[in-house]
């Protein structure tokens, strides 16, 4: 586990946004049996793993607890700055410490993600929506991930790239800002596709599994069309 960090009142407030979200959703299957198309099940099974996927994400620790989400220090003073950088990272413990470091900052960076993907999600058609709700692994999440583009990257951008020049950063920034050429930029972008990258493969994860077990879902007509049901 990372070492505890406290909740931002920002993180706060979006904790409870995503909180109170799925009430909405499952509320809204009070609808009669019937009713509810494909497409409006797909956005469905995407707002519920998107929700989840955060839900987890922009806890403490979100990024850097999970294998399947964590951040890695890009190498982006390879080359002329390779010897440096390994010299900076030579022990366990300062690899550690910077690594939570930019697992925390991702932690950040997905406050400004999490309204962009649930706005993509409101606005988003689906062609073929009984296919993909009949498919397996995540391809509502595959299809989410090519509508939205570079727009997580570059929402998640500037919050990454302040995060870089913080305290928890000085001992990689001190060592490596000097030299000519270093582009903490560079650095920033890197962390800022990496990032994007683990909030769609925590959404697929979260897909994948309501697809599983539909009743996950706890929506009668979601799980109805997950299983294959007609109405």
């Amino acid at each position: 586990m990372s070492d505890l960090i406290p909740v931002s009142p920002s993180r706060r407030r979006l904790l409870g946004l995503i909180a109170v979200a799925p009430v909405a959703v499952v509320a809204a299957c009070s609808t009669p049996i019937g009713t509810l198309s494909p497409e409006e099940g797909v956005r469905r099974l995407l707002t519920l793993s998107s929700q989840a996927a955060f839900a987890r994400l922009i806890q403490p620790g979100g990024f850097y607890d999970d294998q399947l989400t964590r951040l890695t220090v890009p190498d982006a003073a390879n080359g002329r700055g390779g010897a440096v950088l390994a010299a900076v990272l030579r022990t366990d413990a300062v690899q550690r410490r910077i690594a939570i470091a930019v697992n925390d900052v991702a932690v950040d960076a997905a406050d400004r993600a999490t309204p962009l993907v649930m706005d993509a999600i409101s606005r988003m058609t689906f062609s073929d929506a009984l296919a993909i709700l009949r498919g397996g692994g995540s391809p509502a999440t595959d299809l989410l991930r090519r509508e939205t583009g570079g727009a997580l990257v570059d929402a998640m951008f500037p919050e990454i790239s302040a995060g870089l020049r913080g305290d928890a950063f000085e001992i990689l920034t001190a060592a490596l800002g000097a030299r000519s050429g270093f582009d903490l930029g560079g650095i920033a972008t890197s962390l800022s596709r990496q990032a994007s990258d683990s909030i769609f493969r925590a959404i697929g994860r979260e897909e994948a599994a309501f697809r599983a077990d539909p009743r996950r879902t706890r929506d009668p007509l979601l799980i109805a069309l997950l299983s294959g049901g007609r109405f």
